[in-house]
């Protein structure tokens, strides 16, 4: 997918007058606090302030674009040259400038070889950052920003924090299904952009209004300094279980990537942080955190400064009592489950963290239309229920089934699978979980990717008792999983499918199918409905 700000900036209306370099500005503070203008910037203004390891050229070419990706440089771009897991920025400089590029960016010693100016410094992502932030002229220094980060619910709580804060009109949202940018959406391409990406949709929505901004943060995000340099209102911290360890290793180094949002030294601090006391990782922070900036705490523990007591779950909504320094009262949510609860309760801990009054945001919570693809209902008059759901983790599954089992007067059926190219050793405990939970299993593909579902499936097997897996149909096809599911369904039970939730789509070895397992069990509920047999 293109990055928004890959393409030449049309609304910058001219060219400052270009001046000869002076080395020594690079390492001076910006300090100039004229209005901000919508006027082209020069090399050399993009890096004041940053300190650079090497200089070649004299800074005087006007920029029109920052660019990562050396097929969409245009004539006037500034080219970063990012060493990546698949390919290096730095074997398509010679791209780059054939096309157009004014400099280039880079930790490589490139030499006064370049006909064009080459920038070296010691760490690009974080350059471009810090470039990205000046050309768009500071965007976050306009908005109340809340991040937030966590292995589960980040999109729930980022779309629910919207909506009680205003919604889409005057609060722009980045996150894994959508960016909102105030009078505009579009479909999400990263949960969290790359940092240019990031400055160019925060622009957009100043220019659209917006005066909050909400944002889902992973541990990519972090450790790839797309937030680097970023001036946060609120972060918050939902929970940490095991995922993307194929990346960081150890859930340790996870931790302390989510812990960097926080506490980075080379970044400000939020001026607040939300924490659920609920999660052992998040009293390990809340003790890190100490007096550098207030903290929020949320959960069902008494020692929770926001905190649920005396929760009931129904089929069809969830209320508990809502306990907070000022008050307590009723809640009565359309969102189900206990989990759901505790996202709740992190969506008010930040309006209460922002000084903002808790009643307006009970008020409207009724109206809440819900998160697409989460704990989503698929009802075509059938006598059982069906929900599609993102859980793609073993602890998210675990609470899916848990939730619903509460709920559930039959029987609990679930259809999931484990995407390929990612984390193996997640892949046993996701089977493991969703036998713990649900009555009958039906396993699938789900974004199997260069990995062959043999593989995949004998990865989810390990560990796992012979008699355990005869309640285990493997079945290869998920369109075909998701009929046979629903085939064996009765009055009151309930399918869960999850893994995928709002995605429309499934990888194959390098090719993209549509599959939306919403729409295919709607399809599937109405062709049942009227007794069609597949063949």
């Amino acid at each position: 997918m293109i990055g928004l700000a890959e393409f030449q900036i049309s609304t910058l209306l001219s060219a400052e007058s270009a001046r000869p370099l002076n080395p020594r500005r690079f390492f001076a503070s910006q300090s100039d606090s004229s209005p901000k203008q919508t006027m082209l910037k020069s090399v050399q203004e993009l890096f004041s302030g940053v300190e650079i390891e090497q200089y070649h050229g004299d800074g005087a070419a006007a920029v029109t674009c920052l660019i990562t990706d050396s097929r969409r440089v245009v004539p006037g771009a500034l080219f970063f040259a990012i060493g990546g897991l698949r390919t290096d920025g730095n074997y398509y400089i010679e791209e780059a400038v054939d096309r157009g590029a004014v400099a280039i960016v880079t930790e490589q010693n490139c030499g006064s070889h370049l006909p064009i100016d080459c920038i070296q410094v010691s760490d690009v992502r974080a350059t471009l950052a810090v470039v990205s932030k000046a050309f768009y002229e500071s965007p976050d220094e306009d908005l109340a920003i809340t991040g937030i980060t966590g292995t589960n619910g980040k999109t729930t709580v980022s779309m629910l924090l919207q909506y009680l804060l205003g919604g889409v009109d005057t609060v722009g949202l980045l996150g894994t299904i959508r960016y909102d940018l105030g009078r505009r959406s579009l479909p999400s391409f990263k949960t969290t952009p790359e940092s240019v990406d990031v400055y160019a949709l925060l622009s957009q929505m100043i220019q659209n209004d917006c005066s909050e901004a909400v944002m889902e943060i992973s541990s990519h995000g972090i450790d790839q300094k797309r937030v680097h340099g970023l001036n946060l209102d609120v972060a918050v911290f939902l929970n940490l279980t095991q995922d993307h360890i194929d990346y960081h290793e150890s859930m340790d180094a996870y931790y302390a990537v989510k812990e960097r949002l926080f506490l980075d030294a080379t970044q400000p601090h939020p001026k607040a942080a939300v924490v659920n006391y609920d999660c052992p990782y998040g009293q390990r922070l809340i003790a890190a955190i100490g007096a550098r900036m207030p903290v929020v705490s949320f959960g069902m523990s008494p020692n929770a400064l926001i905190r649920a007591e005396a929760i009931v779950l129904e089929a069809d909504q969830t209320s508990f009592e809502l306990i907070w320094p000022e008050g307590r009262t009723r809640v009565v949510s359309p969102l189900l489950g206990r989990y759901n609860v505790s996202n709740l309760l992190a969506a008010f801990a930040v309006v209460y963290a922002k000084g903002g009054s808790l009643e307006p945001c009970l008020l409207r919570l009724p109206r809440f239309p819900g998160v697409p693809g989460r704990m989503e209902r698929v009802d075509c008059g059938q006598n059982y229920n069906v929900l599609i759901d993102y859980a793609h983790t073993d602890d998210a599954l675990k609470h899916a089934c848990g939730m619903l089992r509460e709920v559930t007067s039959g029987r609990l059926i679930v259809v999931f699978g484990c995407g390929g190219d990612r984390d193996r050793s997640k892949r046993a405990p996701m089977l493991r979980a969703a036998l713990e939970g649900a009555s009958s299993v039906f396993v699938t593909a789900d974004n199997p990717r260069s990995e062959s579902l043999e593989q995949i499936f004998a990865d989810m097997r390990k560990g796992t008792a012979a008699e355990a897996l005869k309640s285990v149909a493997f079945v290869s096809d998920r369109k075909r999983a998701i009929s046979l599911a629903l085939d064996t369904a009765q009055a009151g039970d309930c399918v869960l499918i999850a893994g995928k939730g709002h995605e429309s789509y499934q990888e194959f070895d390098g090719t993209v199918i549509p599959f939306d397992d919403r729409q295919v069990t709607r399809e599937l509920l109405q062709l049942k409905s009227f007794n069609v047999k597949e063949d």
